[in-house]
């Protein structure tokens, strides 16, 4: 609805590709990976120009997208600018669901990503939720030349839960690409992880259920 009732649709590239039904006839406005900021000031000053314009993230905006970017760059550089934040399905719910369930309790989300937050502040983060035993869903697991981060996240959460812990693996959840893996915590790192992956690592009470991931709550059945 957001997208119908825009003018210009600004995002990046390859998410542009994945709407282009909806953008037919609008003026679009796309970049590359770690641009956002382009992005970001570019819808801004279309805005300011008059239009009504879409700043496509892909899940969320709000989770790891571009909404809090916006609300930043708007109070400096347009202040009385009007934005609405759209809400739509992050990664971890996405995946989840295809998975099985395995966010039914606590759960922790940490990007391994350290381009914008320091590797040994994301390490702390493991730390922290792998001795709290929290349900963990890793974004931006592992990229060609950053593949160290998983496997000492691997290591972290080891020291605290048993190889056989169930953990899930979504690629390019909701596309036509997809491809979900169950595996256990102990087998992780022979899967296939890129960018495009999101990683679910389970807490100790979770299960595989015939195939399908399940962190239980409690209920007495």
């Amino acid at each position: 609805m957001a997208i119908a009732h825009s003018q210009v649709v600004v995002g990046y590239s390859r998410y542009l590709a994945h709407i282009a039904d909806l953008t037919a006839g609008k003026e679009t406005v796309a970049s590359g990976m770690t641009r956002e900021e382009e992005r970001c000031q570019a819808a801004i000053e279309r805005a300011c120009e008059g239009a009504t314009v879409a700043l496509v993230s892909s899940g969320d905006p709000g989770v790891y997208g571009m909404a809090g970017l916006a609300i930043e760059m708007g109070r400096r550089i347009a202040p009385e600018l009007d934005i609405e934040i759209v809400p739509g399905v992050s990664s971890a719910n996405a995946a989840a669901a295809a998975m099985g369930a395995p966010l039914m309790l606590d759960y922790a989300v940490i990007s391994l990503s350290d381009l914008l937050v320091p590797w040994h502040m994301i390490r702390r983060r493991l730390e922290a939720v792998a001795a709290a035993d929290l349900v963990t869903a890793l974004y931006n697991p592992r990229s060609t030349k950053r593949i160290q981060q998983l496997q000492e996240a691997v290591e972290i959460f080891l020291r605290h839960r048993p190889a056989a812990t169930p953990v899930g693996v979504g690629t390019a959840v909701g596309t036509p690409d997809e491809h979900i893996a169950i595996t256990v915590l102990g087998d992780l790192l022979s899967l296939e992880i890129n960018m495009r992956s999101i990683v679910i690592v389970g807490n100790t009470h979770s299960r595989n259920v015939n195939g399908r991931f399940v962190t239980p709550r409690g209920y007495k059945i």
